[in-house]
């Protein structure tokens, strides 16, 4: 998610709200566990949630202040989903905050999804840079190192969802671990992974991610995957790169998982509560072509578009789940900011951090 647009215009955007009821847990005690019965994954990504609120960033719910995490589950969010940094220049996302915000969410009586993307920064089909400490590593050494990191990962957070690689179109850890050039070595890093989680967590259900919905694009791509042990196949799913026909959504995911006899989620998407923007940091997305028909860029048109997705998924013998990307990503940095939030009209928060209908979509039902 790093792509970027001009828009122009800014506007604060008041939330249609719900009713959330008020959680007293303190940090150390667990909050309602996950019920074992309700399978079907409702998340939200949450990974800059530490940042911003070490900068006292507030998320409100029908203007009284409320934790973002007891405001997902309240709402009916099960699962929140993190992305994992090897060593990144700032600690963000790096191992020990991320063990925070999962303990944290695991407190507030949600599941922990990790997106280990096995860089020390973004990693998506553009880009997937090896860690700077593993650059100059041999492939043995490097599947070695893939080995005993994984293993870390388990033993200090031990996921209950856990993608090995993000968005890996073109394989991950390149260039020794490129699926176009390095095919077999690619294969071979991922069995590494995937073996080590079998043998710590057996019970970890293990997530291969790619970026698209094309059928014959994920089909090309899941043939590759086959010799790999693994249970989720998970898509990313924005209309402005990946189309705008949700028909196609449904397709593939039945193609998918009847070929593949794997459950699918959509492991990525969003959509705009508006088309204006909050700081003066350029969005993904901001123009009505960039729109799905029949979805309009409110508040109203941002939930049933989630809702659709859920239900499109949920539909299907081989659904599993879905996660709403980018929800927290409010204008954390001033409205003057230039380095801020690309993101800030598709959050699940309004312009005044007030949580917005699209928090329904996490509902049960």
């Amino acid at each position: 998610m790093k792509k970027y647009i001009k828009i122009l215009g800014l506007l604060a955007i008041t939330a249609i709200q719900f009713s959330c009821s008020s959680n007293d847990a303190t940090e150390a005690e667990a909050v309602n566990p996950p019920d074992a019965s309700d399978t079907f994954i409702r998340a939200s990504d949450v990974s800059f949630l530490p940042q911003m609120e070490s900068l006292g960033t507030k998320f409100y719910t029908n203007g009284k202040a409320e934790e973002m995490l007891t405001t997902l589950k309240n709402a009916g969010c099960n699962t929140v989903r993190m992305r994992l940094w090897k060593n990144p220049v700032n600690g963000r996302s790096g191992l020990s905050e991320v063990k925070q915000l999962a303990q944290k969410a695991r407190q507030a009586g949600l599941r922990v999804w990790l997106t280990v993307h096995y860089s020390d920064n973004w990693a998506d089909p553009a880009i997937q840079t090896t860690p700077k400490e593993w650059e100059n590593l041999s492939f043995t050494e490097l599947k070695t190192a893939v080995t005993d990191y994984t293993a870390t990962i388990i033993t200090e957070i031990n996921p209950d969802i856990i993608q090995i690689g993000n968005e890996i179109n073109s394989g991950l850890l390149w260039p020794q671990g490129n699926l176009i050039s390095n095919e077999q070595q690619c294969i071979a890093l991922l069995s590494a992974a995937s073996a080590t989680i079998r043998s710590k967590a057996p019970n970890t259900k293990i997530m291969i991610h790619y970026a698209g919905v094309n059928g014959g694009d994920t089909d090309w791509f899941f043939n590759k995957m086959k010799s790999v042990d693994y249970d989720y196949i998970g898509l990313s799913y924005y209309p402005v790169w990946h189309g705008k026909d949700l028909g196609v959504v449904k397709n593939t995911i039945d193609a998918l998982g009847k070929k593949f006899s794997k459950k699918i989620l959509i492991a990525e998407t969003a959509y705009p509560f508006t088309l204006l923007h909050n700081d003066q940091t350029n969005n993904i997305v901001g123009t009505n072509d960039q729109l799905v028909p029949g979805y309009s860029a409110t508040p109203a048109g941002q939930r049933t578009f989630v809702m659709d997705i859920k239900n499109i998924v949920k539909a299907s013998q081989f659904g599993q789940g879905f996660a709403y990307w980018g929800g927290e990503w409010v204008a954390f940095k001033g409205q003057q900011s230039t380095s801020g939030s690309t993101f800030e009209n598709q959050a699940l928060y309004s312009f005044d951090n007030n949580a917005l209908s699209v928090m329904q979509a996490f509902s049960k039902d």
